[in-house]
């Protein structure tokens, strides 16, 4: 490592290179974590995970009884073996939780004061972090599989809602009302997601084998319903594209939205171009997965090449985003896992399931070779610009004056 700070310091090798370097190594060597654990409280499988993105702080979880937890992540200790403790909770047999199962939980993307959950009691609630209680309550007419809020929306405060009927409902926290039904799927919708890049643009999965791409803004039917085929090789008997031959009970986009990933029932996990809305044909072979309800899995930040965490059953399996390479199996749950998150600041990724534990994957510091490959591409194509004349490297200290010059 310090050769490589050195390295950046004299110029060989640039420091975005050296962030990208060290973060794949990272994120290609992921393990069950020794050192650190997550304090086990749920007395039920746990569905949903979430970190907020302001501090990197709380650790927020809905559990199949009803039950809210979170957790600081953060260690004061001073030592390195840590367990996250407790700090809040909502109990189930409050008159104030979820009646049935919680199914999504997400933090406030601009503030840890607030945050919102929905399960299978047809309810999205607001909550608010001081008092733990519900600041709103939604409620609807089918059971809430998922909801979403943009992490880049500065002009609205909309959340998107999939429910087992065939239409996307948007809420705006501002007014306390829904505001647009997007109808387009013909079944029951199980995930939505908004786009990093494009405040208005909302993707949705659905039972009728769909995915849709919306821009809230317009008055009108879908933008893009996305075809497995791109257009091509399907028989004449079908009259509408699908994104898969199964149900879609999971989508996340890349970290600069210029991709989606969609997961479906019929174990297959595809990569779109969310610009022209082509199937990007990339294999990543059988993916088991026969639930059939929302899967939350995540993507890597700043690694090259992306890397994504899929839950599969018991497993949780490394893929390459680009190549569809698989990377590794995490191995560590004793039953389904239902959700993996990425920290958004360290390399460690959650992920929890129906055995009730919330498990923390950190990297592994002496296995990879990733780091030291890539460093060694970059100081070839360096020296190769040098070559060509294209690099020029200078003292930072010579005299740049021109002898010729008048004064």
């Amino acid at each position: 490592m310090i050769q490589c700070l050195e390295n950046v310091r004299a110029g060989i090798v640039e420091p975005r290179a050296l962030i990208r370097a060290e973060s794949t190594k990272r994120s290609y060597n992921l393990h069950l974590c020794k050192h650190r654990d997550i304090e086990n409280v749920h007395t039920a499988g746990v569905n949903a995970l979430d970190v907020d993105a302001m501090e990197g702080k709380y650790l927020l979880s809905g559990s199949a009884d009803g039950s809210l937890h979170i957790h600081d992540l953060h260690n004061f200790t001073g030592s390195p073996h840590f367990t996250s403790k407790l700090v809040c909770e909502v109990d189930r047999n409050l008159q104030t939780a979820h009646r049935y199962s919680v199914e999504c939980v997400q933090w406030y993307p601009f503030d840890t004061g607030l945050f919102t959950t929905s399960g299978m009691d047809k309810q999205l609630k607001i909550w608010d972090t001081n008092c733990m209680k519900p600041a709103d309550t939604f409620s609807f007419e089918g059971r809430v599989f998922q909801h979403h809020m943009s992490h880049i929306a500065t002009r609205n405060c909309l959340v998107a809602v999939a429910t087992s009927v065939n239409h996307i409902l948007l809420v705006d926290l501002k007014s306390g009302s829904c505001t647009h039904e997007l109808r387009g799927h013909t079944s029951s919708t199980l995930a939505c997601r908004w786009s990093p890049r494009e405040e208005y643009l909302l993707a949705t999965g659905s039972c009728d084998n769909k995915v849709l791409l919306w821009d809230v803004r317009a008055a009108k039917c879908c933008l893009k319903s996305l075809d497995q085929h791109n257009g091509k090789g399907r028989s004449s008997s079908e009259a509408t594209s699908t994104a898969h031959d199964g149900y879609v009970n999971g989508l996340c986009f890349t970290h600069d939205g210029l991709f989606l990933l969609s997961y479906g029932t019929d174990h297959r996990l595809r990569l779109w171009n969310t610009f022209s809305g082509n199937n990007e044909m990339v294999n990543y072979g059988k993916i088991p997965n026969d639930t059939k309800k929302c899967m939350q899995f995540d993507i890597t930040i700043k690694c090259d090449p992306q890397l994504v965490y899929m839950p599969s059953d018991g497993n949780i399996l490394m893929y390459e985003i680009q190549t569809g390479i698989k990377v590794n199996t995490l191995l560590g749950h004793y039953n389904s896992v239902n959700s993996c998150i990425c920290h958004p600041f360290y390399h460690e990724l959650y992920s929890a399931g129906n055995d009730r534990n919330v498990l923390i994957w950190a990297a592994d510091y002496c296995q990879s070779t990733a780091f030291d490959e890539h460093l060694e591409s970059q100081t070839q194509k360096k020296e190769s610009s040098k070559r060509r004349g294209l690099f020029v490297q200078r003292n930072v200290t010579a005299d740049t004056w021109s002898s010729d010059e008048e004064c």
